[in-house]
């Protein structure tokens, strides 16, 4: 399957989670890109995935992914919208990515998890693209991560949290979810 799930023939679940998508931005070579930095904008993606500009919403879809293509995570941990002559850093609540849809397929060891991003991406979990999990701080909630693209991750959304914790099998002791070949294990419980 090619990257945000355009190859012909997808399995139904998959076709329509690249018809949902629609039409995500152009990918853009942003960690080749090494232009000087040019300080920070007023530019914010709040926790829950809406992109704000000098206080207000981007409605613009179209505009939401193309900024979603420019952005990097550098190894500092800033995040910077980036083209060949300049990089600008941004405010990221969380992560900058939503997962707000997943496919299942198969089961255990032969499962794989796709999920579709709030800017289109479609990204099947697997050793390119890890799922990760945190403790909620003061519940006993599991957070997910996807990994998208270069350091940047998605968070799974709460009601696709749920589906994935329904899919939790036990490997070497150990609870979590199989996708492409990989076990991705929950947090251990503190005892």
């Amino acid at each position: 399957m090619a990257e945000n799930g355009r190859a012909q023939g997808l399995p139904p679940g998959l076709a329509a989670l690249a018809a949902e998508a629609g039409k995500p931005a152009q990918a853009r070579p942003v960690e080749r890109w090494n232009p000087p930095y040019c300080g920070r904008i007023d530019m914010r993606i709040a926790a829950e995935g809406t992109w704000h500009y000098c206080g207000g919403p981007i409605g613009r879809e179209a505009l939401v992914r193309l900024f979603a293509s420019l952005l990097r995570r550098e190894p500092d941990g800033e995040y910077v919208l980036v083209t060949p002559v300049e990089k600008l850093g941004i405010e990221v609540d969380d992560a900058p990515f939503v997962a707000v849809e997943m496919e299942a397929e198969g089961r255990s060891e032969n499962q794989s998890l796709t999920f579709r991003t709030n800017v289109g991406d479609i990204v099947t979990a697997g050793p390119e693209h890890p799922l990760r999990f945190e403790t909620e701080p003061g519940t006993a909630g599991l957070k997910p991560y996807l990994r998208v693209r270069g350091r940047l991750e998605a968070l799974v959304a709460r009601q696709i949290a749920l589906q994935l914790a329904e899919l939790a099998g036990e490997s070497d002791g150990r609870l979590g979810v199989w996708s492409a070949g990989r076990f991705f294990a929950f947090p251990e419980a503190d005892s």
